[in-house]
C-alpha cells in the first residue's frame, strides 16, 4: 500500500497516536537503570525483549543483540523503503536510564503513571518518549501495509547513559553488518521546541535540532608524592599538588569558539526575537540568559569545559599518601581536541599526571539537505508557527558511535513544549515527565517525517 494517501496517513497518524501513551508508559516500568556498573545494572535484557515483541505482533522480523555482555539488549528491525537503492535511514534510541531515588519523586521514578497531563518517570524524556514514538510509528506502517520512500531501521539500544561501550560503541565495532546500507540516523534530544518572544509581542517556536556534539572524556588525574607522617614539615604532598591542580583546571575559562552550528542557532534567535549576541562582547553568556533556562544547555557549547568530579586520596588521618587521584569530565568544542589537551597539560603542570578513562570524539554536520527539509517539513505540516534551527549538545549520544561508521546523525525526537517547562531541568532530574500532548504531536510529525524522508 502507498504511503502517500491522504487516507492512509490519517488512519496510521491516528492509531499511533491512540497507543503511544500507553507504549511510553509501559516503557517506564521497566526499571532500566545504568549504574555503570555491569553487575548491577538491570532491566535492558526484559525491555529490549518487550519492544521486540510490539514489533513482531506487527508483523515485523527482529534481531535481538547482547552487546558484549550478559543482558544488554539490543533489538533491530528493517522496513524496506519504495527506492532501495537509496541509503537508509535508522531511528535509533536507547533503553536505559540513569538511577532514580524513589524518595526524592512525587511519584514512583518507575510507575509510567499518567496524570496532570503527563507522562511521569525516569527516561519520560530521556529517552523512552522517543523509544515509544518511533515503536507506535513503527507499528503502524507495518501494520497498514505503508511503503516509506527508503528503508528504515529502527534501532533500540542499551548502555547509552554509560558511554555506550556496552551498547552502541560495541556494535560499531563488532556488529557494523547491523548497520549496512544506513546513511543518515535520527536520535534524541533534538526537535524539542523553544518558544521566543518577538518584538511584535508576538512568539515564535523554534525547534532544535541537533546537529554537533562536544567531544567527551573522563580524565584521570594522579598525583604522586613522598608518603609521610601527617605531624612533620612535608612540602612534597601528593593531596596538595593535586589539589591546587584540580582547582586551576576547574575555575579556568577556556575560550569562547563559536562552531558552525552554534553560530546558526544564535543567528536564528537574533532575527526572530531582536536579542543580540555579540561574541566579542564582554558578556554572551549574561545575554544567553534571556533564552532562560535552555541557557544551560546552549551556554555550555560556547567553550570547552573541565569539570572535577571524583576525589581520591589517603586512607588515614595521620597518613600522607604517596598518590592522589581525581576525575574530570571533559568537554570540547568540535576542532578543539588537540589545543583543548595542551591547555590541560599546562594548566595541571609537569608533577600532575593525566590519562582518558573514557574518550568519544566530537561530531558536527551541516544543517542542509533533504534530510532537514523534511524535518522542517513535518513541523510546519504540525505547527504552522515552528521553525527548526541547528544546535550543538553538550552532552554525547550513541551518534558517537554511529559517526564512527561515516552516518550522518541528527538529534530529532520531536515535542512540542509548554514555554513554562523547564525542559532541561528534567534531563537526569526529579520528576521527570513528558506532556500527552508533546507525545501526541511527536509521533505527528515523527510520521510525516518519516514518509518524506
Amino acid at each position: 500500500m502507498s504511503a502517500t494517501g491522504e487516507d492512509m496517513r490519517s488512519e496510521s497518524t491516528s492509531r499511533a497516536v491512540s497507543e503511544v501513551v500507553d507504549l511510553v508508559s509501559t516503557l517506564i516500568r521497566f526499571d532500566t537503570s545504568n549504574t555503570g556498573d555491569l553487575a548491577t545494572t538491570r532491566g535492558e535484557r526484559e525491555c529490549a525483549e518487550w519492544v521486540a515483541e510490539q514489533l513482531q505482533q506487527a508483523g515485523y522480523t527482529t534481531e535481538y543483540v547482547e552487546s558484549g555482555a550478559p543482558g544488554r539488549g539490543n533489538v533491530f528491525a528493517r522496513l524496506p523503503g519504495a527506492d532501495p537503492s537509496r541509503g537508509a535511514l535508522m531511528i535509533h534510541g536507547h533503553l536505559d536510564v540513569v538511577p532514580a531515588q524513589a524518595a526524592d519523586w512525587s511519584v514512583h521514578p518507575f510507575s509510567g503513571a499518567v496524570r496532570d497531563g503527563y507522562v511521569w518517570g525516569r527516561g519520560a524524556i530521556d529517552m523512552k518518549d522517543m523509544v515509544g514514538m518511533t515503536l507506535a510509528v513503527a507499528r503502524q506502517f507495518k501494520l497498514e501495509g505503508t511503503v516509506p520512500p527508503r528503508d528504515l531501521v529502527f534501532a533500540f539500544l542499551a548502555d547509552e547513559e554509560n558511554g555506550g561501550r556496552w551498547g552502541s560503541q560495541w556494535l560499531a565495532d563488532n556488529r557494523p553488518d547491523l548497520f549496512a546500507g544506513v546513511t543518515d540516523a535520527v536520535g534524541e534530544v533534538g526537535g524539542f521546541s523553544l518558544t521566543v518572544p518577538r518584538p511584535d509581542g508576538t512568539e515564535r517556536r523554534l525547534y532544535l535540532v541537533e546537529t554537533a556534539e562536544k567531544g567527551l572524556g573522563w580524565m584521570r588525574l594522579r598525583a604522586k608524592a613522598r608518603a609521610g607522617h601527617g605531624s612533620f614539615l612535608h612540602e612534597d604532598n601528593a593531596v596538595t599538588i593535586l589539589a591546587q591542580a584540580v582547582a586551576r583546571l576547574g575555575t579556568h575559562t577556556f575560550p569562547l569558539v563559536l562552531s558552525d552550528s552554534v553560530a546558526e542557532f544564535l543567528a536564528a534567535v537574533s532575527q526572530e526575537s531582536g536579542l543580540a549576541f555579540d561574541p566579542d562582547g564582554p558578556d554572551i553568556e549574561g545575554q544567553l540568559a534571556k533564552l532562560g533556562t535552555i541557557s544551560r544547555i546552549i551556554g555550555a557549547t560556547l567553550r570547552d569545559t573541565a569539570n572535577p568530579t571524583m576525589l581520591q586520596a589517603g586512607y588515614k588521618a595521620n597518613v600522607i599518601p604517596q598518590t592522589a587521584e581525581a576525575v574530570v569530565d571533559c568537554r570540547w568544542v568540535p576542532g578543539r581536541r588537540a589545543e583543548f589537551e595542551r591547555e590541560v597539560d599546562e594548566l595541571i603542570g609537569p608533577d600532575v599526571e593525566r590519562e582518558w578513562i573514557t574518550e568519544l570524539g566530537s561530531y558536527e554536520t551541516t544543517f542542509d539537505g533533504h534530510l532537514v527539509e523534511a524535518m522542517n517539513a513535518a513541523i510546519l505540516a504540525h505547527d504552522p508557527n515552528g521553525r527548526t534551527v541547528p544546535y550543538m549538545l553538550s552532552g554525547g549520544t550513541d551518534a558517537k558511535a554511529f559517526a564512527r561508521l561515516g552516518i550522518r546523525c541528527f538529534g530529532f525526537a520531536p515535542l512540542r513544549l509548554p514555554p513554562e517547562l523547564d525542559f532541561s531541568a528534567l534531563f537526569h532530574g526529579v520528576d521527570e515527565r513528558v506532556p500527552v500532548s508533546a507525545l501526541e504531536f511527536g509521533t505527528k510529525v515523527l510520521e510525516h517525517f518519516l514518509l518524506h524522508s
